[in-house]
């Protein structure tokens, strides 16, 4: 059965959480959306969807991996060489998969408070061109390695800001990259671009159509004035829905819109007015991060005072109420912290079992390797991961050397590979087939998962997971904990080593 319509919400249980020395405790409380069923003819044939149950919240709302890699980064080893990633593009190339190009380009204009990127704040536009002209130096080596006949189905700018780049440096980085690899001009391309609406002039959008990218996400995180000033982000809802409109009208598809519950002085009444004003927007999709306060490690977060933020319930209640609205507005709950319209290729991609996870989150392109570029760019083969130099003068020394920037990475044995598509299944298609298991890997699942199996007993009791023997299907109460559900398949957090991760919700 597809689900697309929400039909009906039903409360069972609901109690008020009570404080006893500072923690919060919390009855039973669950929440069952039910969607109807569009091939049943009357529509009253419903199941549920999705079921808010905050009892198994508190039992395994622990630290985990967002698993955009497996092995995640921190399995990437210093000891990962240059020549170990230059030996992956080599495999990479004979295996004649396409690709896809992520580029990161660090400069912002304003710091965001929140901000955890690898970034550089600056006024000064000239910076840009020195280092797309690098970023074209390390792409023509990453172009003799991979192979510059590659299709190229997938492109993505992350930042940093990349819409900080002037017009003519834009024009230049994309021109260099049709030089050195195959760009493709079909519909089927998926080339995406991060904006940030107050860098955004009457020329931007036109000239990011003209040089290929047909997908944008616009970040947001609050419409709120209060919260906006908090995190030194000023960005009047007129000015988003300006930007939005205007890339309807030319022709971008799957426009995202980024939001981040947890910020200053937001509580779950605000919150939930922004989340109306961007339902009118209508994007056709939604991520909404839950904000980690890392003041420790993030400096700017330094800016930001603890006393302001929201509780650790309120959280939970505004995340609560965001996924029911969501569901109720009809949109689709892809994962984790996204979501989007039936119609969607992500959501499409999905119910015909092709969504990925990668880097830059949920994609329809599972079949690519990843060309990274530029400071901190990670990039992925089908058996290695390999990171470029974080620190921006370091990675600018080697690529004026003539050399690549590789500080660290992993080569994948078979049983990581293994691994990673099983929790690939899980995290993407929250499905899991046996037979599709060895057909693909020539294994028996339940004697290479056996201790797995039993240790996922109490996922299954509490309904997180079935097992019917044939497959693993994670329920409508574990989709919100599908990281947890994907740890106990991760060999190197076996030990309970998740305490470098965030929480999971």
């Amino acid at each position: 059965m597809l689900v697309t319509a929400v039909q009906l919400t039903r409360i069972k249980a609901v109690a008020p959480p009570t404080a006893y020395n500072g923690a919060f405790h919390f009855a039973r409380a669950e929440l069952v959306i039910m969607a109807a069923s569009p091939n049943s003819p009357d529509h009253e044939s419903s199941i549920p969807a999705f079921i808010w149950d905050e009892a198994l919240i508190r039992r395994y709302d622990l630290s985990g991996p967002r698993y955009t890699s497996y092995p995640t980064a921190v399995e990437f080893t210093a000891d990962y060489r240059v020549e170990d990633m230059v030996k992956a593009a080599g495999r990479s190339k004979a295996s004649a998969r396409p690709l896809s190009l992520y580029t990161h380009l660090p400069f912002c204009a304003h710091l965001c408070y929140y901000c955890a990127c690898n970034k550089v704040i600056t006024k000064k536009r000239d910076k840009a061109l020195p280092y797309v002209q690098r970023v074209l130096k390390e792409a023509a080596i990453q172009s003799r390695l991979f192979g510059a006949d590659r299709p190229v189905q997938q492109l993505h700018w992350g930042g940093g800001t990349p819409t900080f780049l002037p017009r003519d440096v834009m024009q230049e980085l994309m021109g260099g990259y049709a030089e050195l690899f195959n760009l493709q001009s079909g519909d089927e391309r998926d080339y995406s671009v991060e904006i940030d609406p107050r860098e955004v002039d009457s020329d931007t959008l036109p000239t990011l159509w003209e040089l290929g990218f047909n997908r944008i996400s616009l970040g947001v995180q609050d419409v709120n004035p209060q919260v906006q000033k908090a995190v030194n982000r000023i960005q009047p809802r007129e000015m988003t829905e300006a930007v939005l409109n205007e890339a309807r009208k030319i022709g971008f598809r799957s426009i995202n819109l980024d939001l981040i519950y947890g910020l200053p002085y937001q509580t779950p009444a605000s919150f939930a007015e922004t989340l109306e004003a961007v339902i009118e927007m209508s994007p056709d999709r939604l991520s909404v991060f839950s904000y980690a306060h890392l003041p420790q490690r993030f400096y700017p977060q330094t800016r930001i005072q603890g006393d302001t933020l929201p509780s650790p319930q309120e959280k939970l209640t505004i995340l609560h109420n965001t996924i029911n609205r969501l569901l109720e507005a009809g949109y689709e709950y892809i994962g984790m912290d996204h979501f989007a319209k039936p119609d969607d290729t992500l959501a499409v991609a999905q119910r015909e079992g092709r969504l990925h996870r990668n880097f830059q989150g949920y994609t329809t392109h599972a079949e690519c390797d990843l060309v990274s570029l530029g400071v901190s760019a990670i990039g992925q083969t089908d058996d290695a991961y390999f990171q470029n130099n974080h620190d921006l003068p370091s990675w600018e020394a080697s690529i004026d050397a003539g050399q690549l920037a590789i500080t660290k990475g992993v080569t994948l044995t078979r049983d990581d590979r293994i691994r990673r598509w099983v929790i690939g299944q899980l995290i993407c298609q929250f499905r899991l087939d046996r037979q599709q298991f060895a057909r693909e890997w020539s294994e028996d699942f339940d004697r290479y998962f056996a201790d797995e199996l039993h240790r996922i007993r109490p996922m299954v009791k509490d309904e997180l997971i079935a097992d019917d023997g044939s497959a693993l299907q994670v329920q409508p109460a574990g989709r919100l904990l599908i990281r947890a559900i994907c740890q106990i398949f991760d060999l190197y957090r076996k030990e309970g080593a998740s305490q470098r991760f965030s929480r999971i919700i």
